[in-house]
């Protein structure tokens, strides 16, 4: 008897979950995901996981990245991971050059990409944004803040993300984890000062923001990415049966 009614309520919870997923597209709209942190944060791991277990439920979700995320941004992304292995320091990009080169692959992103996916109400997860810009390149290498406040007042306008999520990390845990990578880019042979101060610069503009929120990503358990996706249940504001429809 306990059998018949435990396979009705499966049926009834599955007829329920369509017709509030129809519901629920009805009435949807967009919300801009940010990962952000230095090399070794788990950021890019914990993008996808979180995009995975979204895309269970709907498939307005997209993932994507910076620098890159459409075929005109990534052409940029090579130059400037190429030119970071250069191994005549006269021949290199000077750090306004570096600086635009990101700005340009940002400007491809957004029009192509970020702006078109928003209007369309999709749930956009992005691995990096403007803060890596500020930590990297403001806080690391001291390039002009105006400089950049002024082009991304061009490029953005009033465009922020919903919510960021910034990645702390401890200094063994993200080293560890750089050796362990297979291939390496520009991002992963930078001094481990470098990255310090980009972990604090990180830190630093989480610290005054109502939408960026700060979690430690050191240990390697399923405990955070459990925290992230219960953070977004409650941002998406979805009911109870929505949630017990993402399996």
């Amino acid at each position: 008897m306990h059998q018949k009614i435990l396979i009705k309520w499966m049926f009834l919870k599955v007829y329920l979950c369509r017709w509030i997923i129809w519901f629920g597209e009805m009435y949807k709209k967009h919300f801009f995901i940010v990962f952000e942190g230095i090399e070794g944060s788990g950021k890019s791991y914990q993008a996808k996981l979180l995009y995975n277990k979204i895309k269970k439920f709907t498939n307005r979700v997209i993932l994507t990245r910076e620098p890159g995320g459409t075929k005109s941004a990534e052409i940029i992304r090579k130059i400037i991971l190429k030119d970071y292995f250069e191994k005549n320091k006269k021949i290199k990009f000077d750090k306004y050059t570096d600086t635009l080169l990101y700005l340009a692959a940002r400007n491809e992103h957004l029009k192509n990409k970020i702006i078109p996916a928003l209007k369309k109400k999709k749930i956009l997860i992005c691995d990096r944004f403007i803060d890596s810009t500020f930590a990297y390149q403001v806080y690391g290498k001291k390039v002009s803040l105006s400089f950049i406040k002024g082009i991304h007042r061009q490029i953005l306008g009033k465009l922020k993300p919903d919510l960021t999520f910034v990645l702390k990390v401890k200094k063994q845990s993200f080293l560890k984890r750089l050796k362990k990578r297979k291939t390496r880019n520009r991002y992963d042979n930078f001094p481990v000062k470098f990255y310090i101060k980009a972990q604090n610069a990180f830190l630093k503009i989480a610290k005054y923001s109502s939408k960026h929120i700060i979690l430690d990503s050191s240990k390697n358990t399923t405990d955070l990415q459990k925290k992230i996706y219960q953070i977004i249940k409650k941002k998406l504001s979805l009911k109870w049966f929505q949630i017990n429809c993402i399996v």
